[in-house]
């Protein structure tokens, strides 16, 4: 496994090696010991998993206080654009953002400490879409984003038209508006 730091600290893109032949494939899809040498310790507690259709938008997303969470993503199949911003008042980085494409052709895991916010949209005209949690939903803690903040100038590939949201994510506060991490 291949683990890259990116600009926003704590941020990493995992690449695990894929051993394939004409049977399929193979590879380590998490490994804690190596993830604790690169990363740290992260203790998770749950997978979870959802299935989506083209032009689905889930996010932005994320859970306050002691009860924040730090997710390890991927995607099993198809495609999705997925998202992390930076809410840590005192980061260098704070209020900016990372897009990373996965998918399940190039095994691509995105880690995302606690203190940000996070989404993604699927590109595909399906995606599964699984990720490691170390804290239990709390809806009490939640927090959403709106996905079209002009602050964060997220550039999405498709049209506003072709999105599908929930109402919650049409009704997410605006990045000024959010709590933040201190």
């Amino acid at each position: 496994m291949d683990y890259i730091m990116t600009e926003l600290e704590g941020v990493w893109i995992l690449e695990p090696q894929v051993f394939g032949d004409s049977r399929g494939y193979f590879m380590e899809a998490w490994k804690n010991a190596d993830f604790q040498r690169h990363i740290g310790e992260v203790n998770f507690i749950q997978d979870n998993e959802s299935k989506s259709s083209r032009g689905v938008l889930r996010g932005l997303h994320y859970q306050q206080g002691d009860l924040s969470q730090a997710k390890l993503v991927r995607v099993i199949s198809g495609r999705v654009l997925d998202v992390a911003v930076d809410l840590r008042r005192t980061s260098p980085t704070f209020g900016q953002h990372l897009m990373v494409e996965l998918s399940g052709e190039n095994h691509r895991q995105f880690f995302i400490p606690r203190g940000f916010a996070h989404g993604f949209l699927v590109l595909s005209d399906e995606a599964i879409f699984t990720y490691k949690v170390d804290n239990v939903y709390a809806p009490q803690a939640e927090q959403c984003i709106r996905y079209d903040d002009p602050m964060l100038a997220i550039q999405w590939p498709l049209e506003s038209e072709e999105l599908l949201l929930s109402e919650k994510d049409l009704r997410g506060l605006s990045f000024q508006e959010a709590p933040k991490f201190d």
